[in-house]
């Protein structure tokens, strides 16, 4: 396995690729590398001759210094993992290589009402963030196919527009949310709970299953509030929100007539930690996606 830490020695390693006719698979990561990550890895290397994986921790995502900070770092093990998977080349860069001074101002991407919702409302500039380092990566890595999963329901979403606004062509492959034998969410952030924390965090996918049978008989309010007051009422969490919406176009419903595409999204602190999970009210028999 390639590991490559600069610009130039991945852009000379993308031609070489693009000279011999390989179509790159690309799984871009933050590092600390657990089993949801993995299945993305092992899924881009079946369907590719040759994966790429970005391990770069993005300073201009996160509108919280201290959680960027506090976000785990794990090199050395994440090279370990990827190069046991079949990986053929790593991307780690520092982010002085990825955002030279100069470079450094982030342009405004049109990402639509999409990315003003829920995770935009409530971490105002993340997103731009996100598009700025992907569209980076993606030109500069020039991948047939993306891989992402879909606890970050709303960021695969996002993500959509942005080939869309910037013209790029790359498939987006969405994976399906890997979880820990208790139903917790596997994340990074995992690693920060305190043992008590990680006992208790398993309620807020429990809670969300328990409200899909909940929501056949009651409103789409009642099911809103059951949810975010059972969550509220266990010592240690806050639910900083938590929407229903339709899967498409990531707007709030108020009917369950309204869609035939019904997702509920949900953040929720645990402690100190910031927790993420989603999960399907209604299913179309064939999910597509809005233009």
């Amino acid at each position: 396995m390639k590991i490559i830490r600069t610009l130039y020695d991945m852009t000379q390693y993308r031609v070489q690729q693009r000279d011999r006719g390989a179509s790159v698979g690309f799984v871009p990561t933050m590092g600390a590398l657990h089993e949801g990550h993995m299945s993305l890895v092992e899924q881009a290397v079946r369907e590719n001759a040759v994966t790429v994986v970005s391990v770069f921790v993005n300073p201009i995502q996160f509108n919280n210094k201290e959680d960027y900070e506090k976000y785990p770092r794990t090199e050395e093990e994440d090279f370990k993992k990827l190069a046991a998977a079949g990986v053929d080349a790593v991307f780690a860069p520092t982010a002085e290589e990825l955002y030279p001074e100069e470079g450094n101002n982030c342009k405004e991407y049109e990402l639509g009402e999409v990315a003003s919702v829920m995770e935009g409302k409530y971490r105002p500039g993340h997103f731009q963030g996100v598009a700025k380092v992907l569209d980076l990566l993606f030109r500069l890595i020039d991948p047939r196919r993306a891989y992402f999963g879909e606890k970050d329901f709303q960021q695969i979403a996002v993500v959509r527009n942005l080939l869309k606004s910037e013209g790029l062509h790359v498939e987006i492959v969405a994976c399906p949310i890997k979880r820990a034998s208790d139903g917790l969410a596997l994340s990074s952030r995992n690693t920060r709970l305190t043992k008590e924390q990680r006992d208790v965090a398993p309620e807020i996918y429990q809670t969300l299953k328990y409200s899909v049978e909940y929501s056949k008989d009651h409103s789409v309010q009642a099911t809103h509030d059951t949810v975010v007051e059972h969550l509220d009422a266990i010592p240690g969490m806050k639910v900083e929100y938590f929407e229903i919406v339709d899967a498409r176009t990531l707007q709030p419903i108020d009917e369950w007539d309204e869609s035939n595409w019904i997702v509920g999204c949900i953040t929720v602190y645990c402690g100190d930690v910031r927790l993420i999970d989603n999960i399907a009210y209604r299913l179309p028999n064939k999910v597509d996606h809005a233009d």
